[in-house]
């Protein structure tokens, strides 16, 4: 029993890593284990002053997690109609509703300047995409931590190693928005610097 579980478990991150590498955009759904949930806002050291985005928030699973054991506030966004309304169901169902909010629409245009902590599980090509928007908008100290693809130019000021429920693993990077040079010239390589 213990055996298919774990089968069944590495084969699930082997399909999600499959389905990522086939989409054109990078974002298929593919849901985070709980355990990698729960390490990746602990390794984002998630608190109660905290305001927490999920970029491409799928069911739901880390706003919920984030607000219910780590005492943030949390706003998913999801373009996906069916999961942003399931997502909201189950915030009504477990009466989270004033600390836990989906939006729903492109992570692209998400205003996240209220941001503490942004998580992402999109591909490399797709973080990259996303790190100017990330960068002229979070504030300094904010963090952003990804799932097994790092955001291209950014270095990250940790990474760790994690496992699933199943003991799959899973590779964890966290950056921090570092100060924007006060100077008139900043350029975008100055908001490439997280």
């Amino acid at each position: 029993m213990l055996l298919a579980g774990l089968r069944r478990g590495a084969g699930l991150a082997a399909r999600c890593r499959d389905l990522f590498s086939r989409s054109p955009k990078g974002v298929p759904y593919c849901p985070t284990p709980f355990a990698v949930a729960r390490q990746m806002l602990e390794f984002a050291s998630v608190g109660p002053a905290d305001v927490l985005y999920d970029l491409g928030s799928g069911d739901g699973r880390i706003p919920i997690l984030a607000a219910q054991e780590f005492g943030c506030r949390a706003v998913g966004v999801e373009i996906n109609g069916k999961l942003w309304r399931d997502s909201n169901d189950l915030v009504k169902r477990l009466r989270l509703e004033e600390r836990v909010q989906f939006q729903r629409g492109s992570f692209f245009e998400t205003d996240v300047r209220a941001a503490t902590v942004v998580t992402l599980y999109l591909l490399t090509a797709t973080n990259a995409a996303l790190q100017f928007h990330l960068a002229s908008q979070l504030q300094p100290g904010a963090r952003v931590v990804t799932i097994d693809y790092p955001v291209p130019g950014w270095r990250a000021e940790q990474q760790v190693e994690v496992k699933s429920e199943n003991n799959v693993s899973y590779l964890l990077f966290l950056y921090r928005r570092q100060a924007v040079p006060t100077a008139e010239g900043a350029t975008a390589a100055d908001l490439r610097e997280v």
